[in-house]
This record gives structure tokens, sequence and C-alpha cells, in this order.
């Protein structure tokens, strides 16, 4: 049994599945408010499945690239029910999740803003390149460069900022917690911790960055 939960983007996303079967998932758009939402949410999915939280067996959330609040929400909450109960938290790519269910070849982008994207290119699900923060013009030739002619999906908010043709799917509203649940159960059960590729825009007073 595995708890799927994404907050990293512009949706608070919390699925249980039971092996490949989804027993229940609940998913709502939001810029803001994840903190709120996350808990009520896990617990009325549970409710939905059936199930009592001793019942898991791991917990899967995205730690990013994304939101740096609504990354840590997830994150922070991961830690503590996994601490909590016992089970291992583990941590999914954020651009991982984006680019699940997607065959073939597929550039998984985020905007980050100040003309730069996130990016990850990956071939049936497995990765070709590390996750990474790149200017537009660098991601445009990395993409160029891995795809060399070949068929290619881009999925995510950065896809039409990166598409020079008709091959963009634009995913607004975060990543799918069902496709974070089913990443995590394949996962090595490593600590948990949220992937920074850029420093955070937030600062503590004197401007020193958050840890």
């Amino acid at each position: 049994m595995v708890l799927g939960l994404d907050t990293c983007l512009n949706a608070c996303s919390v699925a249980v599945l039971d092996g490949e079967r989804v027993l229940a998932h609940a998913s709502e758009a939001m810029a803001r408010g994840h903190q709120e939402r996350l808990a009520p949410m896990a617990q009325a999915v549970m409710a939905q499945a059936g199930l009592a939280f001793d019942r898991l067996d791991r917990i899967g959330a995205t730690v990013g690239p994304g939101s740096f609040t609504g990354l840590r929400v997830g994150v922070a909450f991961a830690k503590g029910l996994g601490s909590a109960l016992g089970v291992p938290a583990v941590g999914v790519d954020t651009l991982e999740a984006l680019a699940a269910e997607t065959r073939g070849l597929v550039a998984a982008a985020l905007d980050a803003r100040r003309d730069q994207v996130y990016l990850q290119v990956f071939e049936d699900g497995h990765a070709l390149m590390a996750p990474d923060v790149l200017p537009v013009g660098t991601a445009h030739a990395r993409v160029a460069e891995l795809a060399a002619g070949r068929d290619l999906t881009l999925v995510g908010s950065g896809a039409p900022i990166l598409a020079r043709s008709g091959d963009a799917t634009l995913i607004p509203e975060g990543c799918d917690a069902r496709h974070v649940a089913r990443l995590a159960a394949a996962k090595a059960a490593t600590p948990i911790r949220p992937l920074y590729l850029r420093a955070p825009d937030a600062r503590l007073p004197g401007g020193i960055a958050p840890p």
C-alpha cells in the first residue's frame, strides 16, 4: 500500500494504491494553500479507500523542482507521517512524475521564470539527463541534441516555451499523485529531502537564504 502526494506545482494531489490498483485519488488545483489542504485530503482519500493509515507500507512525495513552499509542505508531511507509522518516505522527482505516463522520447519542462526552465529528458521512462535549470536557449539546444530529429513530446508548464511545432502537451495543474505512488513503490527507500535546482527567492532578515 503506497500513499502518493504532490504539492510541488499548482495543485494538491493525493492517491493511495494497492500495487498497481488505484484505491482512491483526489486532486485540487491551487497556487497556494497546500499546507491547509494536504492533511484533510490525505485523510479523506484513505477513508474513501477504506484504509487506516497503519495499513500503509510506503509514502511517496514529489520533492521538486517546483514551488519552494509547496515542496517543503509535501516533504515535511511525508517525513512526519512516515516517522509516525514507521514506514519509508520516498522522494520522487517532479519532472519524472510529469513524464511518467508518456512513452517514447519525452522532455518534461517547467517554467522556472527569469527566462529559465527546469528540464529533464526521458526515453520510455529512463532518464537521459539529470534534472537541471537552464536558460531557455540552452534548454532548446539540449533538447535538440538529445532528440536529434526524432519524435519528441514536451510536457509541463514549460512545454510551450520550448515547443517549435505541435509537440507540446501543457500540464498546468501539478503531478498526478497516482504516478507519484507508482514511482515511489519502485524506488529504493533512501531518506526523503527536497530537490533544489536553484536557490530560493525567499530570504530571511539580513538577506540570508532559508535552510
